[in-house]
């Protein structure tokens, strides 16, 4: 059974039978995270960094942005008994897709916010594939926590 996590989305889940996907990750960055002692996996799709810039859109969709959704994706793995310490995390996206100049930096300004967090909180990225001018497409498999990646023009790739 396949969840699809929509911009931004979260899912998160603990039944072996499910994997979760996220679709076209341009400047939005995905987040997984999965603990493989529980089997419990999560995917964040985050469009923005800071929900500073709009304190009402950002109550009503957190997951809209990186400080407000990242915590929550963890703390929601928590719930079905993931341990930090124990998490695998994989990242992906941050993109320079519709701002090839890079006026914006959007997808940067994404990446940069997770670290920041991420740092902060004494979290590790363990593998991530961030940046460039392509989509990806973002899988993971609650039963093994195997993560598949799919960029613009290539199939889908175990990582």
């Amino acid at each position: 059974m396949k969840q699809i996590v929509g911009v931004a989305d979260m899912k998160v889940s603990n039944n072996p039978a499910e994997s979760i996907i996220t679709y076209s990750l341009g400047s939005c960055i995905g987040v997984v995270i999965y603990d493989p002692v529980v089997k419990v996996g999560g995917l964040l799709h985050y469009m923005l960094p800071e929900s500073s810039i709009d304190q009402d859109k950002a109550a009503a969709r957190p997951y809209m942005f990186a400080d407000s959704g990242i915590p929550r994706l963890f703390k929601t793995a928590y719930q079905l008994g993931a341990v930090k310490r124990r998490m695998k995390i994989y990242a992906a996206g941050g993109a320079e897709i519709l701002d090839q100049k890079g006026f914006f930096n959007i997808g940067k300004r994404n990446y940069m916010a997770l670290k920041k967090i991420f740092f902060k909180n004494n979290v590790m990225i363990n593998r991530q594939d961030v940046g460039g001018n392509v989509n990806r497409t973002v899988r993971i498999e609650i039963a093994t926590g195997d993560i598949y990646v799919k960029t613009s023009g290539s199939r889908e790739v175990k990582i």
